[in-house]
């Protein structure tokens, strides 16, 4: 039984770790979450995958966009990849890249720790930068060879431009333009 000598505390002034950001990230974490159960982590990549594509397609025209060009380089896209998990609390960069590939790394997830044991969002960061990549360059293969999602303390992501032997040897996913 509550001491009814103590007020309650006023609701509105609780401290709790409710806001926007944490709101959407859970409501992301329990949506993968439940795909991957239902529909298993291959079925549930592929409906990540589909908004990852148009969300990549968005950022790819509004980067475009800003630098009023119709095309990225190799070099706008590697920073452009970096820039844009940068502005959504990403930290990407570059770890190397030549006229056959980007190979990025990354110490924090936009999805903070709700992306722990949700691989299926590592999708959103595949079709982004595979999306991106393809369209400016013509095809891209992605591949994450680490992820924090999967326990990893960081994210290494290839993205390959050619389809090189060493490209087809990989596991990914491959993009070409639309």
């Amino acid at each position: 039984m509550r001491d009814t000598s103590t007020p309650l505390p006023v609701v509105s002034e609780l401290t709790l770790p409710l806001e926007r950001d944490v709101f959407l990230r859970t409501l992301l974490r329990h949506l993968a979450g439940t795909l991957q159960k239902v529909v298993g982590l291959e079925e549930a990549s592929g409906f990540v995958s589909v908004v990852g594509q148009e969300i990549g397609d968005e950022i790819n025209h509004a980067y475009k966009s800003a630098l009023g060009v119709e095309a990225l380089s190799r070099g706008q896209v590697a920073e452009v990849l970096v820039d844009l998990k940068r502005r959504i609390r990403g930290e990407f960069y570059v770890i190397e890249q030549d006229e056959e590939k980007i190979v990025l790394g990354n110490r924090a997830c936009p999805f903070a720790e709700k992306v722990v044991g949700r691989p299926a969002l590592c999708m959103m960061t595949s079709n982004v930068f595979g999306s991106i990549a393809a369209d400016n360059l013509g095809y891209a293969k992605v591949s994450i060879e680490q992820a924090i999602a999967r326990g990893d303390p960081g994210c290494r992501v290839v993205v390959y431009l050619k389809p090189t032997a060493q490209a087809g040897a990989a596991q990914g996913r491959e993009y070409f333009k639309g």
